[in-house]
């Protein structure tokens, strides 16, 4: 990336799910282009601190100065956590910009055979988990002039069905109409909310078939631009997003997804 483009210099922001995958690559980037980060996670805390040191290395790498990056521990499912964390970082940092909901989680079953308690942990991390930081976020947006912006990582499986992952599934076609009400209901209020939607992506989520070269040209056969994405590509999308180049973009999830979206199988005419 250009070292001169520091399209979030002096921007504050929240990533949640941020220790590593799509999550850590998105802090990275917000980092590079100037942003001071809170990495949330809920799961190693070594992982945790290495992406913390990783972010350091990275703003001193740019030229920008040092920055007041920070991990933090937090369940996004817990109500009392979320206003804990949001109410935290203003009160250490003084406002908050940019808030990115990428915590998630999934987990294989047969739909008839999918748990009640595994549907409601999934969508409780993916989607109320999301809805409880953007409340939280909002709240302080509309406390202060100058607005803000939430982005979403939503999934290419926000509109594509995904049979197996039923919870997984629901949640980002929530995360949907989650981020397009958000969207509408505070448009005027200097708040932009918007999605991602990645396709198959080399984070640690997809290793049962990243790692497997014979699993991996398996799924890329899938996708018609023929590779996965790197978490990089995805956070340039982030990137793009959270800056003022998408001052009037509201309300819409672009889909990073090398083309899954458009329905490969239709591109030889076998139903004409």
């Amino acid at each position: 990336m250009n070292s001169q483009c520091r399209r979030l210099t002096d921007k504050f922001a929240l990533v949640t799910g941020a220790s590593r995958g799509i999550g850590r690559a998105v802090a990275r980037r917000f980092a590079e282009e100037g942003a001071t980060l809170c990495l949330n996670y809920y799961g190693a805390d070594d992982e945790a601190a290495a992406a913390l040191a990783e972010l350091i290395e990275t703003s001193a790498a740019t030229g920008a100065g040092p920055r007041r990056h920070r991990i933090w521990r937090a369940d996004v499912s817990s109500p009392d956590a979320v206003t804990a964390m949001i109410d935290g970082l203003v009160k250490d940092w003084g406002r908050l910009d940019i808030l990115v909901n990428n915590a998630g989680i999934q987990a294989p079953a047969e739909s008839h055979e999918l748990s009640l308690a595994e549907y409601r942990r999934i969508l409780d991390v993916n989607l109320t988990g999301a809805m409880l930081c953007a409340q939280a976020a909002i709240r302080h947006f509309l406390a202060r002039p100058g607005g803000g912006a939430i982005l979403n990582c939503s999934s290419v499986h926000e509109i594509v069905p995904k049979p197996g992952y039923l919870a997984y599934s629901v949640s980002k076609g929530g995360m949907g109409n989650l981020t397009r009400t958000l969207a509408l209901e505070y448009a005027d209020r200097g708040i932009r909310v918007n999605g991602v939607g990645p396709g198959a992506t080399l984070t640690d989520m997809n290793s049962a078939w990243s790692d497997d070269p014979v699993a991996r040209r398996k799924v890329e056969s899938h996708i018609p631009m023929r590779r996965a994405a790197a978490p990089a590509e995805i956070a340039s999308v982030f990137a793009f997003l959270a800056s003022d180049d998408a001052a009037y973009v509201t309300g819409q999830t672009i889909y990073a997804c090398g083309g899954l979206t458009l329905y490969g199988d239709f591109k030889s005419n076998w139903s004409s």
